[in-house]
This record gives C-alpha cells, sequence and structure tokens, in this order.
C-alpha cells in the first residue's frame, strides 16, 4: 500500500527534539541521550507509535527508542509525545536496514510488530526477520536476545519461526490467535475485523 505524503512532514520530523538527529553519532552512547542507566527498548517500525507511547506511559522507569522509516506516518507520535511530555521515548527517522549502524550492545528488549512481510522470495533478505537482519540484530543487544513479534500475516510468522529456529532462538511464548493489552493501530484494526493475530516471544543466550 502507498504511505501518503503529507506536505511539510520532513520538516516537521527534523525540527522535533523528539527525533534524533544523526543517531550514529551516539552508538554504544545511548543512555547519554536519556541522560539515566534505565534499560533502552527498540520498536521497529512504529507506525503511528501508538503501541510504543503506551509503553511509555506505563513504565516510567524504561527508555523506548521507536524506528520509522517515513516521516508523514510519524507526525501524530510527535504531537502525542511533545503534548505530554514523555522523555523516556525517542525516535529516530532511517531505514531499518541502518540498524547495527546506531546500535552496539545496548539493547534490551526488541519488538517487531506488523512489519512488511515482503512476500516475493527474492525480497528475503528484506524481512526484519530473516537471517540477515538477526545477524544485525546480534550487534545491537546489551546481553541476552530477545524479541517480541506479531503479525497478521500466517505466511509469514511460519518463516520467522523457522528463521528464529535457524538462528539458536529458542521460543517463551507462542499464539496464532493473540489479543495484547498494549496494541498498535493495525491491530486494532486486524481484530475488528475478525483477523487472527500471531505472536511470539523468542530469546537466545549467546552470540
Amino acid at each position: 500500500m502507498r504511505l501518503k505524503h503529507i506536505k511539510g512532514s520532513e520538516e516537521v520530523v527534523k525540527n522535533s527534539s523528539v527525533v534524533i538527529k544523526n543517531p550514529e553519532n551516539y552508538k554504544g552512547k545511548w543512555k547519554s541521550v536519556f541522560a539515566n542507566n534505565h534499560k533502552i527498548e527498540l520498536e521497529i517500525g512504529m507506525g503511528k507509535g501508538s503501541f510504543l507511547i503506551e509503553l511509555a506511559r506505563r513504565n516510567p522507569c524504561v527508555n523506548y527508542i521507536g524506528v520509522e522509516k517515513y516521516p508523514s506516518v510519524l507526525l501524530s507520535a510527535l504531537e502525542v509525545i511533545e503534548s505530554e511530555r514523555l522523555t523516556n521515548i525517542k525516535i529516530i527517522c532511517m531505514d531499518a536496514n541502518k540498524i547495527d549502524e546506531v546500535f552496539y550492545k545496548e539493547i534490551s528488549k526488541l519488538y517487531l510488530n506488523f512489519s512488511d512481510p515482503w512476500p516475493k522470495k527474492r525480497h528475503e533478505k528484506r524481512r526484519l526477520t530473516s537471517s540477515v537482519f538477526l545477524n544485525k540484530y546480534n550487534k545491537i543487544f546489551k546481553h541476552f536476545k530477545l524479541i517480541e513479534q506479531k503479525t497478521d500475516n500466517d505466511e509469514f510468522f511460519n518463516y520467522s519461526l523457522e528463521s528464529y529456529k535457524t538462528n539458536k532462538y529458542h521460543v517463551i511464548k507462542k499464539s496464532t490467535n493473540y489479543f495484547a493489552d498494549v496494541r498498535t493501530e493495525y491491530e486494532n484494526k486486524f481484530i475488528a475485523k475478525g483477523k487472527n493475530i500471531n505472536y511470539v516471544k523468542v530469546i537466545k543466550f549467546w552470540v
């Protein structure tokens, strides 16, 4: 689906104090951005931010970072974060492919919510649960590697489970009909239409 471009969105994102510019400059030093020693959790593909914002509200002693490629999508998230003065959430506007250029051994948990499934075989390397990306994630986690994933796409879910297994992740929890307490905007739409939500939580204890 083609995203609608909102005129001026790039300028709003550029001028927001919530959005971290030149994020590669903070590689290995993200605690300095929040000025505390709280753990850092990351969502790749945060969209309009409803999931990450609610986590930030509920858990003031956890720092959250959202990655989103498209500036137009971020406008509503920025408005809420700034109006509520949430200090434990920051945003990076970039392609997820650069994730290992921005973080190094400092992320405690990674959220992958309703990522693009890239269904064509030739696009496999673009899937956020492919071995290509799982190898990138190896570099960003602080200790053990903890990922929570939700998707409405059954084929992508099955692919992800196989990829986790191949890359030595262990399944902690799995469901093909998951009802979360904290949801994304997409999640609410899918549930309203009667679509099942797939969920998995996986962990890896070694590099």
